[in-house]
């Protein structure tokens, strides 16, 4: 059932499975960028990306065509390509992958197997994405605190963590503006019913009011 539509025993390759091979891995990269539309913030030129990448990886695999010396050259070539743009996040990569996927298998000739995996693994990202398995504890967050060098950091905060937190961790103690400062980064978990800003306004006030920030642990900033 997924054996490639390309005559290994010819020279030349048809034009026809070539053709063949093309719409697939294009229909199956626009099938990828809309799944990708649907389930993540992103670009108009990500998306782009994502449905036209699969065609042309398709197109190198069917110039290199079992060519050593044109293999070797090609991955000197894809060396010098970086994906020159802002950080990017997991689900940005595994679609990344996914439209190489995609062109690999189509330029393999192997269209039957690249589209029932496509199908597979659009059906689980829609389902792990609009349903709440494998989603976080919405009550973890990452408290990141600025105090005065003056303060006791080992003490300064238990009673407002006993009272606001079921758990609490230091990770992560930096000095700041020539030692005067240190920011702190704890690991925290809200209690159920508790107001993130009254806990909030009771860190502001053991630590003299300066820079507070309470995050989820996927979108931490820097204070």
């Amino acid at each position: 059932m997924f054996n490639t539509i390309f005559d290994t025993s010819a020279t030349g390759l048809d034009i026809k499975s070539a053709l063949l091979a093309a719409g697939a891995a294009l229909i199956l990269g626009l099938a990828l960028a809309i799944t990708h539309q649907k389930t993540s913030q992103t670009t108009k030129g990500f998306l782009v990306t994502l449905a036209t990448l699969p065609l042309l990886v398709m197109a190198v695999m069917i110039m290199i065509n079992g060519n050593l010396g044109t293999s070797i050259a090609i991955l000197g070539a894809f060396s010098l390509i970086r994906f020159r743009s802002l950080q990017g996040r997991a689900k940005d990569l595994l679609a990344i992958f996914f439209a190489m996927m995609i062109g690999l298998a189509c330029g393999m000739g192997h269209i039957l197997f690249g589209t029932v995996i496509t199908i597979i693994a659009i059906i689980a990202i829609i389902l792990f994405t609009y349903t709440r398995f494998l989603e976080p504890d919405s009550h973890e967050r990452v408290l990141k605190v600025v105090i005065p060098e003056d303060l006791d950091y080992d003490e300064v905060f238990t009673d407002i963590f006993k009272k606001y937190t079921s758990r609490h961790r230091l990770v992560k103690m930096k000095t700041m503006n020539m030692g005067s400062l240190y920011k702190l980064t704890y690991d925290v978990k809200i209690k159920r019913g508790v107001k993130e800003k009254e806990f909030l306004d009771e860190i502001r006030v053991k630590n003299c009011n300066l820079k507070v920030l309470l995050s989820e642990p996927c979108c931490e900033e820097e204070v």
